[in-house]
């Protein structure tokens, strides 16, 4: 459901400025009537057949609605629209997990007579649903990182209180409007859009939330943990994605997959590839590869079926990123590709920036890469890692020792080896350590985090 209300909250293009849809106006209130809705669902449980019959209807019928889901995202988001339907797509799948996690829902059976104290005993577990969850989504990826939220709670038996990006709530609105259509029950999603303080301060106080996910900044991420103790707080965070190249490695392939990875959806995604630490040997021949492939992207209105690379959210965000850029420059960096003064702004290259640089050591997201040099792997692999965060990083080499040496070195919740780390498949477990966060996302390791083992022990 959706709160009534009288206030609404406008939704305007990043691109163009222009209104792109409204949204009703939540606060404090509307958010204790809706944990109150979803604690009088959560007493009238739906069998798990039911639950997977209604994400399989939801995504049967995102799948028929995903053009209209598509232009919804590229509309509010500023995602080009070939990215956009990639996004959409995806949430299909997202859905699809979920309905096979939910049937397939289940505990374990605990080997009692392996000790003399459990002879003459059996034992197995069951999997309950935790309870209420508070869902907290970015403006990055306005429907997928929704479904990877929703989802999995449908799944689990777990009613949703969901506050989405304001500046980004269509996709999820209309992601409930399809979940209410293949016949979920009142009280089972709520969608609140409004101020962070007054939804999230609601979500964090109320015991009857037992979960809160968030995906977002790491500030406010782990903020919320700190004041959420007794809660199951799961976060999914940022990143300063690094990747390794390596003298060995197929250069063609390497320029090619992080020129469409640095950039895509303007470098606005926590994996977006944002460090290139290229061995010396091989530093002249990928730039000469990389860097025309860059200058081809096409920067531009993200509802032409051209563009590449959109704006990027807001101009709060763009004046940051230039000053980063800048900091960069008057730190010694080089600019090789781009300008801050284009508009929207497009990829920039900085070559050999300092490891002090805010486009090195924090997450710029936005379209800037840095490609630095470096005499060994070993180098390689302790400046990469010289970061707060740990979500995902990549090495490109035809060594096999060497894939498996980074992959060990990398201190990232996931390593790619001849991709770019900003790949993401939805049934994966995807999720960062360190600074990153505390969780693994993908529908069948979400559903165990938004579940809690009940053990039986029966006497033969």
């Amino acid at each position: 459901m959706t709160t009534a209300t009288d206030s609404w909250i406008d939704v305007h293009s990043p691109y163009s400025g222009e209104l792109v849809g409204r949204a009703p106006k939540s606060g404090a209130e509307d958010a204790r009537r809706a944990v109150d809705a979803a604690a009088r669902a959560l007493g009238l449980p739906l069998p798990a057949h039911e639950r997977a019959a209604i994400l399989d209807r939801t995504a049967g019928l995102l799948r028929e609605r995903q053009e209209e889901m598509a232009q919804t995202i590229c509309g509010e988001a500023g995602k080009p629209i070939r990215t956009a339907r990639v996004e959409a797509a995806r949430a299909v799948s997202t859905f699809t997990f979920a309905a096979v996690e939910a049937r397939k829902l289940a505990g374990d059976v605990i080997p009692m007579e392996a000790s003399e104290a459990g002879e003459g005993k059996v034992a197995f577990t069951l999997r309950r649903p935790i309870g209420v969850i508070g869902a907290i989504s970015p403006f990055n990826f306005p429907c997928n990182l929704v479904a990877h939220k929703l989802a999995p709670a449908l799944a689990a038996g777990c009613p949703v209180v969901l506050k989405p990006a304001s500046a980004t709530p269509l996709s999820a609105l209309l992601l409930a409007e399809l979940e209410r259509e293949a016949g979920l029950p009142d009280g089972w999603l709520t969608v609140l859009v409004g101020p962070s303080g007054e939804i999230g301060d609601v979500l964090v106080e109320d015991a009857r939330v037992r979960m809160i996910t968030f995906t977002g900044s790491s500030a406010v991420g782990w903020g919320i943990a700190e004041r959420a103790p007794q809660k199951r707080v799961r976060l999914e965070l940022g990143n300063s994605t690094p990747v390794v190249i390596a003298a060995d490695a197929d250069l063609d392939a390497a320029a090619q997959k992080l020129a469409a990875n640095a950039f895509a959806f303007a470098g606005q995604s926590c994996i977006s590839v944002q460090r290139i630490y290229v061995e010396r040997p091989a530093l002249d021949g990928f730039l000469e590869r990389f860097l025309p492939m860059v200058q081809q992207l096409v920067a531009g209105d993200p509802a032409d079926e051209k563009t590449d690379v959109g704006p990027v959210i807001d101009e709060d965000a763009r004046s940051r990123i230039v000053e980063w850029v800048e900091e960069a420059q008057a730190a010694g960096a080089t600019l090789l590709a781009g300008s801050t003064d284009a508009d929207p702004l497009g990829p920039i290259v900085l070559g050999e920036a300092p490891e002090s640089a805010k486009v090195v050591c924090d997450e710029v997201f936005g379209p800037v890469c840095v490609v630095n040099a470096v005499d060994s792997l070993a180098e390689a692999y302790e400046r990469a890692n010289a970061t707060e965060y740990g979500l995902q990083a990549g090495i490109f080499t035809n060594a096999l020792s060497t894939a498996l040496a980074a992959a060990e070195a990398l201190e990232f919740g996931g390593v790619t080896v001849n991709e770019a780390p900003t790949f993401r498949a939805d049934q994966m477990p995807y999720g960062g350590i360190k600074g990153s966060g505390n969780t693994k996302e993908g529908p069948a390791y979400t559903i165990r985090e938004m579940t809690e083992e009940r053990l039986v022990v029966l006497q033969r």
